[in-house]
């Protein structure tokens, strides 16, 4: 398991030869052919195995990671719709990341959302390569795009906007992805509020630094200190949320506050349902501000008040 001394260590080693390195990502792999009939099993499962093999052993950045402490993350990829004779493939996407907490046994998601426009051509044992300065590849840039914005984000939780320089990578796939796969889906500015550009750019967004502050804050002045001082955690992850809420008023056609609160929300919930997990008043300007950036989790949120 990763630890905070671990992660620490990550970060302070960014400078190591590049012989000294290993790899960041511990993914899982699973392509659901199901809605495919008529066609040969053994394609999608070579795909499993190439996409598998290419996130887990290739080295994505200059940062030295012990093998236990690889980042946690799972590529669940449905194909809905295959060209056996242009071997083109039809997707959805849903990934996710977590990370342990520190000096406890369970692990928190730091970033989960479906894609679902995870469309590529792919020819079984294709060699699956990647350069960020030539996306000459949809499959490959994708799950780049995404190694990227899952390595930076995991470093926003252990250090104050420590992930900047992996999350610029996931922009520059984005941005090099627009002019060089025209006719491609998800990558292109106000085709969607919450496609691969609405994500990243929002992210990298200054008018949502206050969102980037709340990473860290909720994580590491958080989550992290809950088993050392519940009622300590609890507090700094309530300034997080309030500065969620700040990036929503900011912001306020940005999906990202809406997106945390989505694989968030049963987490949320748990940290202060229950008498004695913050005041009264605490928690209802909470449901509040919650159910102003996520209306639709009314219902889950109010169960924070219940039971006074």
């Amino acid at each position: 398991m990763r630890n905070l001394f671990g992660a620490t260590l990550l970060l302070l080693l960014i400078l190591l030869p590049i012989n000294a390195l290993g790899q960041e990502i511990d993914a899982q792999v699973r392509v659901n052919h199901q809605q495919i009939q008529g066609t040969s099993t053994s394609v999608f499962e070579n795909l499993e195995t190439s996409l598998r093999d290419f996130i887990n052993e290739r080295q994505w950045t200059n940062l030295q990671v012990a093998r236990g402490e690889r980042i946690s993350c799972t590529f669940n990829i449905t194909v809905t719709k295959y060209d056996e004779s242009a071997h083109t493939f039809e997707c959805r996407l849903a990934v996710a990341a977590t990370r342990p907490v520190f000096d406890a046994s369970y692990t928190t998601t730091t970033f989960s959302t479906q894609d679902p426009n995870f469309n590529f051509e792919y020819q079984e044992f294709d060699k699956l390569d990647f350069r960020p300065d030539v996306i000459d590849n949809e499959l490959t840039a994708l799950v780049a795009y995404y190694v990227y914005l899952i390595i930076g984000i995991d470093l926003d939780t252990f250090s104050l906007k420590g992930g900047t320089d992996q999350l610029q990578v996931a922009r520059d796939i984005c941005n090099n992805a627009q002019s060089l796969l025209l006719s491609a889906k998800g990558w292109k500015a106000f085709e969607d509020d919450k496609n691969r550009y609405a994500i990243i750019n929002d992210y990298m967004d200054n008018g949502l630094e206050d969102f980037r502050q709340m990473q860290y804050k909720y994580y590491r002045e958080g989550l992290d200190i809950m088993a050392e001082s519940a009622e300590r955690g609890r507090a700094a992850i309530t300034e997080a949320l309030s500065l969620l809420g700040k990036a929503h008023e900011k912001k306020s056609m940005s999906m990202l506050p809406q997106l945390f609160t989505e694989y968030k929300r049963d987490e949320i919930v748990n940290i202060y349902q229950g008498q004695g997990h913050g005041t009264q008043k605490e928690k209802t300007e909470l449901v509040d501000m919650l159910t102003r950036i996520n209306a639709s989790q009314s219902a889950q949120w109010r169960r924070i008040t219940a039971n006074q």
